[in-house]
């Protein structure tokens, strides 16, 4: 599948899309790391995918551990409103469109993620969510930021399909994208430094 992302076009989203850090980066907050793009409007959201704490979640949100994902820690989702906590998890099974727990962002088949609503009864989504992986703060991007940072290089754009973005091995992920990208498997949004200088 193509990447329909197009740089200044303002139909065109990431949401969904995987941002793989580049050594171009300069921003410490985002050395080496992959970020899922959960929402692009104006502005972009999304969440570090591939930096665990060793905060865990039987010491933080213990209702939650019988949904979570391994490792079953807390991830640092980013350097915005760190005390804003954003879930993540895959469908145990059909989405019921009518329930406001869980909303798909990733569809595609045998990758579906979605947003879960951590203000929910945890056991109201067994059977509905499972690998459930929670993230302290976000990362956040203001109007034009983002596309601004890929057009000078400083990230590369993957279509998500290229690996699992619940991994349970997530210190191997910046790896695995930046070999998704090299071998041809990833998309990168434009013309900029080659895959392997990154």
């Amino acid at each position: 599948m193509a990447l329909e992302w197009r740089p200044n076009d303002p139909y065109s989203s990431l949401a969904g899309q995987i941002l793989v850090a580049s050594r171009h980066l300069a921003d410490p907050n985002f050395f080496r790391t992959v970020v899922l793009i959960l929402e692009h409007r104006e502005g972009v959201l999304g969440v570090v995918l591939n930096r665990p704490t060793v905060i865990t979640i039987a010491d933080v949100v213990p209702a939650w551990q019988d949904l979570i994902a391994l490792p079953p820690v807390v991830f640092h989702g980013g350097p915005v409103e760190r005390t804003a906590a954003i879930g993540l998890a895959r469908p145990d099974g059909p989405v019921d469109p009518e329930q406001s727990a869980f909303a798909l962002t990733i569809d595609f088949p045998g990758r579906e993620v979605g947003i879960v609503n951590l203000s929910a009864e945890p056991g109201a989504l067994v059977g509905v969510v499972r690998d459930l992986r929670i993230y302290s703060g976000y990362a956040g991007w203001s109007p034009g930021q983002l596309e601004s940072e890929i057009q000078a290089g400083g990230w590369l754009v993957l279509d998500h399909e290229a690996f699992d973005p619940l991994t349970s091995d997530p210190a191997t992920l910046w790896n695995q994208a930046a070999s998704a990208a090299a071998s041809g498997q990833g998309v990168r949004a434009i013309d900029g430094p080659s895959v392997q200088n990154n």
